[in-house]
């Protein structure tokens, strides 16, 4: 697979054979409440379950296993808000290699605790002054370390794919057809992974990406037909959706395949997460709630449908989670 071209279909079920046994097929969760609430079903796919604590685990794992063995042997470096960094570091763990993690002064202290204890050594950076691609480069031609992208690599897309995979298989299981399915999207990884598996598995199933209201670089550039910029100045409590712009490989796959775009205030963010908690009891951190935000909100008229909602991250620290709970 070359690390320029957009993956395909067969790529993502090759990456579920090399995943099988390493990571957990995480649950499509319901709840009568919420379906009450919004008129429809909803199905929650819950990669906050999976290991690390999201879905990256997936697509670093295989990336990974991608390089040559020879090549491995000399470490990875990668650059992360944190979630990126816990699946690189324990990846290279199970790999028994070196992994250095470039990750914002910023970030969640339960994420940089995270990649420590898995071995990761994180290098910290501004991420409004720094410009965390020149130092993960700078780090890796150093060391002789293989770069590990969050989002716009193949190997990544297709480990984050073989969410879909268990999507479709999860709902032939339920005898459910679904009518949509919301991912959360910050570079795009998870969502074109996701949307370039359904478009094999279940042609026809609109996918949305959902992003930060401030950061809906994809939406925006999904209507433009090119990548757009977000504006440096924007911030948002989503930590792990602030990519600067879509990804070049990741952009030209959701612009082929997206149905569109959805955002989600911090505030309908944390009313999400919320909700996850009572009606899953689960913890969802703010990234990974903008899409069951979505939903709630009424962003895409679910009245009588069945939806599928990624929840794709649960790496929160504690201060963040019970402020949303009590807001």
């Amino acid at each position: 697979m070359s690390t320029a071209d957009p993956p395909v279909f067969t790529d993502i079920t090759a990456a579920a054979d090399r995943l099988a046994g390493h990571v957990v097929r995480t649950p499509l969760l319901e709840s009568t409440r919420l379906n009450d609430q919004v008129g429809g079903r909803l199905l929650i796919k819950a990669e906050c379950l999976q290991r690390t604590g999201s879905f990256k685990f997936r697509g670093a794992f295989n990336r990974m296993s991608l390089i040559p063995d020879g090549r491995r042997a000399a470490g990875v470096v990668a650059y992360s808000s944190g979630n990126h960094a816990q699946g690189v570091a324990a990846a290279a763990r199970a790999f028994g290699v070196a992994a250095t993690i470039v990750m914002p002064k910023d970030a969640p202290a339960i994420k940089v605790a995270n990649t420590k204890a898995d071995g990761g050594e994180v290098v910290f950076y501004d991420r409004y002054r720094d410009v965390r691609e020149e130092i993960g480069a700078r780090l890796a031609e150093e060391r002789g370390a293989t770069i590990v992208k969050p989002y716009d690599d193949p190997g990544i897309i297709a480990g984050q794919g073989t969410i879909g995979l268990e999507i479709a298989a999860q709902l032939a299981t339920l005898e459910t057809p679904a009518d949509a399915v919301l991912v959360p999207c910050g570079g795009g990884g998870l969502v074109s992974g996701i949307a370039l598996a359904l478009n094999s598995a279940l042609p026809g199933v609109p996918v949305y990406a959902v992003e930060p209201a401030a950061f809906d670089d994809t939406r925006r550039s999904l209507v433009a037909g090119s990548r757009l910029a977000n504006d440096p100045a924007a911030r948002s409590i989503c930590d792990a959706l602030l990519a600067p712009t879509p990804g070049e490989i990741t952009f030209a796959l959701n612009h082929q395949l997206l149905a569109g775009g959805l955002t989600a205030s911090d505030q309908a963010a944390r009313a999400a997460m919320a909700a996850a908690f009572d009606a899953f009891k689960i913890v969802v951190e703010p990234g990974g709630a903008v899409a069951l935000a979505a939903a709630l909100t009424g962003q895409l008229d679910i009245g009588g449908k069945t939806v599928v909602v990624v929840a794709s991250g649960g790496n929160v620290d504690p201060t963040v989670f019970t402020g949303a709970l009590a807001a």
